[in-house]
């Protein structure tokens, strides 16, 4: 069977903006950072603690999230979570550097 070239055209078109949806940080954060985060395990930097979070904010951007990325000290990669994706793990740092900022 063969599709007319606008059919298929339009398939792409919808893939495309399907991938292209917005990341949620704060549900990323709810369901993997919250747990050590909100309560400051092992010394992780508690959401909202602006002068836990002063020195790391300083560092900028991309070191934190190398940091969320790899892992830093307790902390392991990606938050213990392999199945988050590098745009997931940034949209969750990003909202918690809003809220802590």
């Amino acid at each position: 069977m063969t599709y007319p070239k606008t059919a298929i055209l339009l398939l792409a078109l919808c893939a495309g903006s399907a991938a292209a949806a917005p990341v949620n940080g704060e549900k990323i954060y709810t369901a993997t950072c919250l747990a050590c985060h909100g309560a400051g395990v092992l010394g992780a930097p508690k959401t909202g603690d602006k002068a836990g979070w002063k020195p790391r904010v300083a560092k900028g951007k991309p070191a934190l999230y190398a940091s969320a990325l790899n892992g830093v000290k307790m902390m392991p990669p990606r938050g213990g979570n392999p199945a988050l994706k590098d745009d997931e793990i940034k949209a969750a740092v990003d909202f918690m550097i809003a809220k802590s900022n």
